[in-house]
């Protein structure tokens, strides 16, 4: 087996198990007709792709790259929305089904969470100290 395979593949073991963040979730639409989404696909290779967006009048209104992928043995999750620099946070707590990425040193969110609650998906970002913040509640879609 070649190395990177190799390396790949321990990678991929010690990616935290996060089976349940995958899929497709979306809220219900808002009262303006706006709708979030999100996309997760399964972990391979040691990284864990998403997508974000916000879907108002057809288009989509904000739309963000998502990777998770192990970085000297911490999960580390990277966020680019359209047009901006990509910006990292650290693994900070993980439970089964719940982690947390923190950087302190970012402008607004400093904190990024996500858990299961039932069947659905909640995620929320907040200021380190969790004032700010701004939740959403996810349906898996079909």
């Amino acid at each position: 087996m070649p190395v990177l395979s190799l390396i790949a593949a321990a990678l991929a073991a010690e990616l935290p198990n996060l089976a349940w963040l995958e899929g497709d979730w979306c809220t219900a639409p808002a009262p303006d007709g706006a709708r979030s989404c999100e996309q997760w696909g399964p972990a391979r290779g040691g990284t864990m792709r998403g997508t974000s967006r916000t879907i108002r009048d057809g288009g989509a209104r904000h739309t963000e790259s998502l990777r998770i992928e192990l970085v000297a043995e911490t999960a580390v999750l990277y966020a680019t929305p359209r047009g901006g620099p990509t910006t990292l946070f650290r693994q900070a707590t993980r439970e089964a089904r719940g982690i947390s990425f923190a950087n302190p040193a970012h402008d607004y969110p400093q904190r990024i969470r996500y858990w299961r609650r039932g069947a659905e998906l909640v995620a929320e970002i907040a200021m380190a100290d969790g004032s700010r913040p701004r939740r959403w509640v996810y349906a898996r879609m079909p």
